[in-house]
């Protein structure tokens, strides 16, 4: 990385500072159980659905041993609105019970062992590392790609390659936080559609 990118990459998170300071994990959990469900159904859907559906979700089962209780019929009614609602309720059931037969039904504190669950990529196994247990990682979702590559920080075609690049770009005491920060952002003032660049706060000045 040059030194004109890492100066660049400084003034942007001085940029996000000012406009998040204290980003808070949007999505609602009370546990790295709860967290590593929402974050599973979070995948194409918004975050805002997501929250709609947990609570009546989280009331049933919010363990894994609640949760194979559950029938998949009636799992698949509770989580129909946040889409794929099939696949995710398949995902979830088959997780729990690997919790809670190779992990005593604890989420394991690994990014590796998290990868190997029923319907958990790196991008969810990354949150729940970064937002559970506090584990410098840096998720990448659409809203960091697009801004990524936007904001000339990446040039990267895969999460993974933008997530190589942000990790060299950033010092990893704020990998956390920029990472929520960016999101926030993202929403606000750096959408996919109808983007005004000249009033992005960071768009603005490339």
């Amino acid at each position: 990385m040059t030194p004109r990118k890492k100066a660049w990459a400084s003034e942007i998170k001085a940029i996000l500072d000012t406009y998040f300071p204290n980003p808070e994990i949007p999505l609602l959990h009370t546990s790295p159980y709860t967290l590593l469900i929402a974050v599973l159904l979070s995948a194409q859907a918004t975050d805002k659905k997501v929250n709609q559906t947990t609570p009546t979700l989280f009331a049933l089962a919010d363990t894994p041993e609640k949760m194979v209780k559950i029938p998949v019929s009636k799992l698949e009614e509770i989580l129909r609105p946040v889409g794929l609602f099939r696949t995710k309720a398949k995902a979830i059931l088959g997780l729990s019970q690997r919790l809670l037969d190779d992990f005593s039904g604890e989420v394991p504190e690994d990014l590796a062992l998290l990868e190997t669950l029923p319907g958990v990529g790196h991008k969810t196994a990354s949150v729940v590392m970064a937002q559970a247990f506090q584990v410098p990682t840096f998720p990448v979702d659409t809203h960091i790609k697009r801004c990524a590559n936007r904001w000339e920080l990446s040039s990267g075609k895969t999460p993974e390659q933008v997530e190589h690049d942000l990790k060299k770009l950033f010092p990893v005491s704020s990998w956390l936080k920029v990472h929520l920060q960016i999101i926030y952002f993202a929403r606000a003032y750096c959408p996919a559609l109808r983007h005004n660049r000249a009033a992005c706060p960071i768009c603005s000045k490339l």
